[in-house]
Parts: C-alpha cells; sequence; structure tokens
C-alpha cells in the first residue's frame, strides 16, 4: 500500500513539474481564430496577419495557379510545448470534415501538406488554405472573395495623357452587371473625369470600344459590348452635355483580349471600355 502511495505521489510531482516545465503559450496579441473554424488541440496562435484586399493562391487548375481576391486572413499554429503532436493527414482531415459539415468541398490538394477548400455561407464566398507540411506548426489562409473598394481613382489628366501617348486608354472604372448594358452608379466619378477631359479639349473626338471576356457565346458578347459603348456615349451626350458628334460606339466583344481569358483576373482586364483617338 505504501509503494503504491509513493508511487502515485511521483507520478503527481512528475505532472506538476511538466506542467511547470511546459507552460502554456498564450495567442499572439490581437490574434483570434477564424470565425469559420476552431483550431486543432494543443494549438496556440504564433502570430496572424489580416488585409481588406488581398490575392492568394489556392492550388492548380488545368496547370495554372488559382488566385482568389478579397478580404485575407492568416493564422500561424505552433505546437504548445508538451502536447502531442498530430499526423498531416489528421490536421488536414479535420479542416476537410469541417468544412464539409457546412456545406464546402474541397478544392485541391497536393504531397507537400496543402489541402484548398472552398464554401459559401451567409451569401459570402470563402476559400480556405491549410498548409501542414510541418505538423508542429501549421498555417491557414482564408479569402472571403470579393471586390477591392476603389479608392484611387484616374483623373481627366490620367486619360488625356494616354490617349496622347498611345492614342488609346482603357477604362475600367465603367462597371456594368453581369450581362446587362445598364451603367452601375459607381461608375459616375470615372465617367465625369471623361467629360473632363473632353471639355478641356473641345476638338478632340473618341471612339467608345465596349470590350467583353469570352464567357458566352461571341454573339452576344458583339450585341452587348455595342451596346455598352452606347450607353457610355449616351451617358456623356445627355448628362455632361458633351456633342454626339464628337463620340462613336464601337462594340468588338472579346475580340481584343489584353490578357489570357482562362483565369478570372484574365478576364477582368478584357472587360473594359476603351476610349480611342480616330
Amino acid at each position: 500500500m505504501l509503494r503504491i502511495l509513493r508511487r502515485a505521489v511521483c507520478v503527481s510531482l512528475l505532472l506538476l513539474a511538466r506542467a511547470v516545465c511546459f507552460g502554456q503559450e498564450p495567442d499572439a496579441a490581437n490574434c483570434k481564430d477564424n470565425p469559420l473554424f476552431n483550431r486543432m488541440p494543443g494549438f496556440y496562435i504564433q502570430r496572424c496577419d489580416s488585409r481588406e484586399f488581398e490575392s492568394h493562391g489556392f492550388g492548380q487548375v488545368k496547370g495554372q495557379e488559382l488566385k482568389v481576391e478579397g478580404r485575407y486572413s492568416e493564422v500561424l499554429y505552433m505546437l504548445q510545448p508538451g502536447a502531442k503532436e498530430p499526423g498531416r493527414i489528421q490536421i488536414q482531415r479535420n479542416y476537410e470534415n469541417a468544412i464539409t459539415k457546412i456545406g464546402g468541398s474541397v478544392v485541391s490538394r497536393d504531397d507537400d501538406g496543402n489541402i484548398y477548400l472552398k464554401v459559401a455561407k451567409n451569401g459570402k464566398e470563402f476559400w480556405v488554405h491549410v498548409n501542414a507540411y510541418i505538423t508542429s506548426h501549421y498555417m491557414v489562409y482564408i479569402v472571403e472573395k470579393g471586390a477591392m473598394a476603389q479608392d484611387v481613382q484616374a483623373d481627366a489628366a490620367a486619360f488625356a495623357n494616354g490617349i496622347k501617348t498611345e492614342g488609346r486608354i482603357a477604362i475600367y472604372g465603367i462597371h456594368f452587371d453581369t450581362g446587362k448594358s445598364e451603367i452601375k452608379p459607381e461608375s459616375e466619378a470615372n465617367l465625369g473625369e471623361i467629360a473632363k477631359m473632353l471639355k478641356s479639349q473641345p476638338a478632340l473626338k473618341l471612339s467608345v470600344v465596349g470590350h467583353t471576356d469570352n464567357v458566352a457565346a461571341i454573339d452576344l458578347n458583339m450585341r452587348l459590348s455595342q451596346a455598352r459603348a452606347e450607353a457610355v456615349v449616351q451617358a456623356l451626350v445627355t448628362k455632361y452635355r458633351i456633342a454626339a458628334g464628337r463620340l462613336k460606339a464601337y462594340g468588338v466583344g472579346p475580340l481584343a483580349p489584353v490578357a489570357s481569358n482562362d483565369t478570372d483576373e484574365g478576364r477582368a482586364k478584357n472587360r473594359r471600355v476603351e476610349l480611342v483617338k480616330p
């Protein structure tokens, strides 16, 4: 009995010593788990970062890296001293099961400990990248996909300089809903600067050229690009009092791309309105 008691005391002392030697590390200041997930047991947050708008790679699609843009966060989880280290598959499977449970899916995975996940939740689209190559510390990157709030606007001087030096300028600040030709209200700043440029150069005449990506049939895109170009001309004539004879609308659909249509980023660059000096 005395031997058993001594053993119990020794075990208790060892556990106490272990707790003293291997104290729990606190999370880094101002860091916390993303609301989508909790963390693996036995880990603390060593560091974190977040940005209002950023791009991150989410594996390979048709041999090209899939880039997603939006609200970005990353968290580095470190194993607590003395905690049991999980296996790589265990970490990956936990995140896979968690996202599947809320209606998400696996986009891809590789042999370097990366798993890429995607889920739509509360009207938002989230992309998740978990890197567990080294299982004592793993990274979780999350992008809430979305468009960037445009803080910097091109002005009349920049438009005029582009036309002077290149004979054309691409305008990305005139927005339309998918498949439609009605100009969205957030385009007003750019339309105003175009009008300002035209008023400063009364003799300048321009072709307003609509461009699309290659999504949908070419005939539809040709008609859509023409309608969008005409909508821009109409807005400049009716709202900003630019003489109709100074502007001519053309639509070339997807026939003059400036980037590959194989990626979201490339398609976004191809959807534009150009001002061209005839």
